[in-house]
């Protein structure tokens, strides 16, 4: 059996997961795990894993990562909340910094796969957008004041012009593979390392701190404009969705998925009745001068910043066709927000567990 070294890039929940996950298999022989924050207990104790404290967007990292040859990358760091009066810092972190990945995953001869997490946001929530309409990966990406959906906008332009420059230069190239995501949910999410998401704050759910019990105040009702709607994705679909990339065999040399569970979204109603409360109608401008003067108030700390006000109020819905040619969704959109099934349910406070319901 061949084996195989994996260089994930990003150890938080996702890339955290990957290693726990990939760990697991007896066709991988070491995981090194690149971050630029202190290894985690949890990630300490999961074998075959090799850790990097590193910045990405900080040269060194490159020469000690290609010394374990590894198979594939998986690139999932990302500065996603945005940084208050830090945004050229930002931009380095996170657009540089994934230029660095990019150039090394592309040009490094071991490498044959390369997985790159995207993000459903580039898509751009606007006025004129409908429910009824599902952004495919076709359409491409719009420009967006939301500094994250514009820097994942920019980050995959980068990623398709190094790969065709190369590839116009004859270079011998990996397979390249583009994930975005829905929000990603579930009983890891929400209740290892550390509560965060939509669902913990509007169940109450989120860990102490004084900003904390601000957002949990803000949400004793599911504020909502008549746009608001959201997709979801399980972690466990997300772990099982990149496994294959990675370890089967695929025919594209370059391509983007929407993974997202196919024709399912969750509307104000349903989260409100998956938290046991009433929704309390809004308009987009009163969303707009909350996220405002809370981004201001805070310096950040509730993280409303720029642009992002317009998620909460029109609606971006993707289209998951494509994915489910190759991969079908074990959880709906729905399930995934509600339940906390999976494999990390154990995590889950017994009070907490609310398991689906068998026919």
């Amino acid at each position: 059996m061949e084996q195989k070294t994996i260089l994930i890039v990003g150890v938080g929940y996702v890339g955290e997961m990957l290693c726990d996950q990939f760990s697991k298999r007896d066709d991988v022989k070491e995981i090194i795990a690149l971050d630029k924050e202190p290894q985690g207990e949890w990630c300490a104790s999961i074998p075959k894993v090799t850790y990097i404290q590193h910045n990405m967007a900080d040269d060194g990292w490159q020469e000690i990562a290609a010394t374990h040859k590894p198979d594939a990358v998986i690139h999932t760091a990302w500065q996603i909340r945005a940084m208050y009066g830090q945004s050229k810092e930002q931009w380095r972190w996170n657009v540089e910094g994934s230029d660095k990945v990019f150039e090394f995953a592309l040009a490094e001869p071991s490498v044959k796969k390369f997985v790159y997490f995207s993000t459903a946001s580039s898509y751009s929530a606007r006025k004129d957008n409908r429910f009824e309409h599902l952004f495919t990966e076709e359409e491409g990406f719009r420009n967006d004041d939301y500094i994250y959906a514009h820097e994942k906008k920019v980050t995959e332009e980068n990623l398709a012009a190094m790969y065709n420059m190369m590839k116009s230069d004859g270079a011998t190239l990996p397979q390249v593979l583009i994930v975005r995501p829905a929000a990603i949910t579930g009983p890891r999410g929400r209740y290892m390392r550390i509560r965060f998401g939509l669902q913990s704050a509007l169940s109450g759910n989120l860990k102490g701190g004084f900003i904390n019990k601000v957002i949990t105040t803000l949400t004793s009702y599911v504020p909502a404009t008549k746009g608001w709607v959201r997709q979801f994705i399980h972690e466990d679909d997300v772990s099982d969705i990149v496994t294959q990339f990675v370890f089967d065999d695929v025919g594209w040399e370059y391509d983007a998925f929407n993974i997202t569970p196919v024709s399912d979204a969750v509307y104000a109603g349903d989260m409100a009745k998956a938290v046991g409360k009433k929704v309390l109608p809004i308009q987009p401008w009163m969303a707009r001068f909350a996220f405002f003067f809370f981004w201001h108030a805070t310096r950040g700390r509730i993280p409303t910043c720029s642009g992002s006000w317009r998620f909460y109020s029109y609606p971006v819905v993707m289209s998951g066709e494509k994915l489910a040619k190759i991969y079908i969704c074990k959880h709906t959109s729905k399930d995934a927000f509600q339940y906390t099934d999976g494999r990390y349910e154990s995590w889950v406070p017994g009070n907490d567990k609310k398991p689906k319901p068998t026919l």
